[in-house]
């Protein structure tokens, strides 16, 4: 009865809402830009109109609410000394405290057929709404005309709004998604020319591929167990994303596996967001960035329970842009994915549309990965982002050579074209980058510098794609490292979770950094200290090469420690007699083992008659607490048993202390 009856008040509430929306709102323009500063400044000619009734998806985006109490928990989520640390939300318990209203989802939702659109999609976080209208639609409900312009620098047109958009809603929206076919995302590998291969330099004479060439496993022999037959973690229980603007031919990756002698177990699943199709087939739509994607992936996580594939529009001629639906995809999966990649790079009207997906992955314990680049330094590049976008980890390129295939690691110096350098966007140096900047003589101090970390992106792998023959030492790129590095991760929370923990490692770029800040930088990471792009790859942290590569189990141990983390808590003494009027007290000593780091807050049912200094016991959760007993003078004399409960890492204990009140 009671669900039916909320239903029956959904219903009135959009009903209504629909029949006020023209007297009530007032226009608004979404919070982030849409409109191309091309198009603004009048440096691209208008050469046309798209027809009044061509059909457009696109999608209408909202805010989070709270964003202040949001940004606080997210400082929380990644602060050891913090009673919250790493206690990640669920998709329902981050929609229910941070996502849009449901009367305010249900507000667009009676706009959107008001005015004349046919709602394709819902999202359960209340993020968006994918929605189709015809322009004529558009051009009213937006209040924009879309025209078509000259491309600045391609030899092509595209068409876009000729201002911010403005509806007339009583709901600010974030943005709308997929207005404009500006920016042709593209993929970050590269394959050589034939004037190319006379000019560079593979160091591919040791990996077990074809003609010496890198596979998968390979970066999984040399990066995680490195000559140690104890690393066999396999990426088991866990699962991985990978964001695409295409999909894929799997014949292609069943070929990789054939031609290697290898057999791959995971279980993937492809899966479009929008109209684009899973399916990607020569002559008209090239795999080769979604295979390589998987082959990386999976060689250095065999185990993995499964891998999906998240694919929207953007990757074909003419197509716009729908990063929000896949992120969106990415943040609401059930289950979730701890583990994410991307290796393609594109210019947005507004470099922070996209931040409330990724600040919904953080709050989750989710870490995306994003190729750093094949151009070198960003000051170069056409465009970069989102890899210097400040929530996502940067992964840019070396150049690994090791000393048998399938063997360890043997040495490693920085790729020439390897992506990074100062954030051409000006984002904002994130608190966890200060320390490791200030040891950088080309870094920035005032903004966010990239990449975060690195793995081998040299012309040294093999590579199936388009169902041609597959090949080998053509192909390298930032694409390689950034889904390796994914895999890696998997490693790392497969080990966490079997330690005990309750939650993934979740972002991981604090923990990288704070790692660098230790006695123990140097055996957790192989700091690459030579080569790379033209700002170089120095001791410490650099511009071409970051903090480094992994370097083996010693990283996993390092973010994911060695035993199950644990701690224990007493009571001294144990036994207190108190008088009625008066107080007593006892000190709660908590004892950490197996690499616990967490703060510890004690609590008991009594409320206010019994109070801790301190509360919480500050990470990494060693140390004491007094607990004050104040028995009111009323209270009934006779013996009572206090339970004293502790919880810190997900992790709870109990002690008891037993109180004895004796009449005044």
């Amino acid at each position: 009865m009671i669900r039916r009856t909320t239903v029956f008040l959904l219903a009135i509430v959009a009903i209504m809402t629909s029949a006020t929306i023209a007297s009530q709102a007032q226009s608004q323009n979404p919070v982030t830009r849409h409109t191309r500063e091309e198009v603004v400044t009048g440096r691209v000619p208008v050469v046309g109109h798209l027809p009044a009734n061509q059909t457009m998806d696109i999608t209408f985006i909202l805010q989070h609410r709270s964003q202040g109490e949001l940004d606080q928990l997210l400082k929380d989520l990644y602060d050891r000394t913090s009673p919250s640390y790493r206690q990640f939300l669920t998709v329902e318990q981050f929609t229910e405290k941070f996502g849009p209203s449901r009367e305010d989802y249900e507000t667009v939702k009676a706009f959107a057929k008001a005015n004349g659109f046919t709602i394709l999609s819902t999202s359960r976080n209340r993020m968006n709404l994918r929605v189709r209208g015809t322009v004529e639609t558009i051009e009213k409900a937006l209040n924009v005309k879309m025209n078509v312009y000259q491309h600045p620098t391609e030899a092509r047109t595209f068409f876009g709004p000729d201002r911010e958009p403005s509806l007339d809603m009583p709901v600010r929206l974030w943005a709308v998604g997929s207005l404009d076919t500006y920016s042709t995302p593209k993929p970050m590998f590269h394959r050589l020319t034939e004037s190319e291969k006379q000019n560079v330099k593979s160091n591919a004479t040791t990996g077990s591929g074809p003609d010496a060439s890198f596979l998968g496993s390979d970066m999984r022999a040399a990066y995680y167990i490195d000559g140690n037959s104890s690393a066999t973690l396999t990426g088991a229980g866990q699962s991985l994303g990978l964001f695409e603007f295409i999909g894929t031919d799997l014949t292609d990756l069943a070929t990789y596996y054939k031609n290697v002698s290898q057999t791959e177990s995971a279980h993937i699943t492809l899966t479009s967001v929008d109209t684009q199709s899973t399916s990607c087939k020569e002559p008209n739509c090239d795999d080769t960035e979604q295979t390589l994607d998987m082959t990386q992936a999976l060689g250095m996580a065999p185990g993995m329970s499964g891998l999906t594939m998240w694919i929207g529009t953007g990757g074909l001629s003419g197509q716009t842009l729908d990063d929000p639906g896949i992120l969106n995809g990415m943040v609401t999966a059930n289950p979730l994915q701890a583990q994410l990649s991307s290796s393609w790079a594109w210019k947005p009207a507004d470099n922070t549309t996209d931040d409330p997906y990724f600040e919904q992955m953080a709050a989750q314990g989710q870490t995306f990965f994003v190729a750093a680049g094949d151009d070198g330094n960003w000051a170069h590049a056409e465009f970069v982002w989102p890899a210097d976008d400040v929530n996502i980890v940067s992964v840019g390129g070396t150049d690994l050579e090791t000393q048998s295939a399938a063997g360890p690691w043997e040495s490693e110096t920085g790729w020439s074209d390897g992506g990074g350098g100062i954030s051409p966007d000006k984002f904002a140096i994130p608190s966890w980058q200060v320390a490791a900047a200030a040891g950088c003589a080309k870094c920035s101090q005032t903004y966010r510098n990239g990449p975060d970390v690195s793995a081998n992106a040299n012309f040294t792998f093999y590579v199936c794609a388009d169902q041609e023959a597959c090949t080998a030492n053509l192909y390298g790129g930032t694409s390689f490292a950034a889904p390796m590095w994914a895999g890696y991760l998997a490693l790392a929370n497969e080990q966490y979770l079997s330690n005990g923990a309750t939650t993934t490692l979740g972002f991981i770029n604090p923990a990288l950094y704070d790692i660098y800040a230790g006695s123990n930088y140097n055996t957790d990471f192989h700091n690459v200290t030579s080569g790379g792009n033209t700002l170089g790859c120095t001791v410490g942290y650099s511009l071409g090469c970051g903090l480094g590569s992994p370097n083996g189990s010693a990283l996993i141990n390092a973010l994911a420690g060695t035993t199950k983390p644990s701690f224990s808590v007493s009571a001294s003494p144990a036994a207190i007699s108190v008088e009625q009027g008066a107080s007593g007290t006892s000190t709660i000593t908590a004892a950490i083992s197996g690499g616990f780091d967490s703060a510890i807050t004690l609590a008991t049912a009594e409320g206010q008659a019994i109070t801790f200094s301190p509360n919480p016991i500050a990470a990494p959760g060693s140390g004491t607490s007094t607990m004050t007993v104040k028995v009111p003078s009323t209270y009934k004399a006779g013996t009572y048993a206090l339970k004293v409960t502790a919880t810190g890492g997900g992790l709870t204990e109990t002690t008891k202390v037993t109180v004895t009140v004796t009449a005044k």
